[in-house]
């Protein structure tokens, strides 16, 4: 049977944020349903787990924002001052250049970790989770979040 994370192994888990594979309804974009998960965590409770806050804005989230010509923080403060998800999409779509280019980023997207260094990092999170044997079935960061939240069994 197939290795599962250690409890607490990558700090705590927050299983409700939208599966890195799920696009953004409005543009298309991966990543983008789980940046802005992220930025209304952080408006309801002030913070974000230590385990997601040394990448907040940083890591995938700031890969997006350059990918889009954008900073981090203004999609942040977009989440801040709006009420709803359509105000959210509409502020957002207003920012965001016409074309998302969202073919380009979701390949790029899904392919990282597949670098030999990638593998490497790769390896290395998995062994640390206790799951060394699962390194030929999560083979990119994007498989490792969803298989870190439980959704890749």
């Amino acid at each position: 049977m197939p290795s599962k994370p250690i409890p607490g192994s990558s700090g705590e888990v927050l299983t409700t944020l939208p599966s890195a594979y799920q696009p953004h309804g409005a543009t298309g974009l991966l990543h983008l349903p789980r940046f802005l998960a992220k930025c209304k965590y952080v408006k309801a409770h002030g913070a974000l787990p230590a385990s997601y806050a040394k990448n907040f804005k940083r890591g995938m989230d700031r890969f997006l924002c350059q990918h889009l010509g954008i900073e981090p923080a203004a999609v942040e403060q977009i989440v801040r001052e709006s009420a709803t998800d359509a105000e959210i999409d509409a502020k957002l779509l207003a920012i965001l250049p016409a074309d998302v280019r969202a073919a380009k980023w979701n390949r790029e997207y899904v392919q990282k970790g597949m670098t030999v260094s990638g593998r490497e990092f790769l390896k290395e999170a998995l062994t640390n989770m206790g799951c060394a044997d699962r390194t030929d079935q999560i083979i990119s960061v994007t498989d490792l979040m969803d298989f870190d939240e439980g959704r890749i069994e």
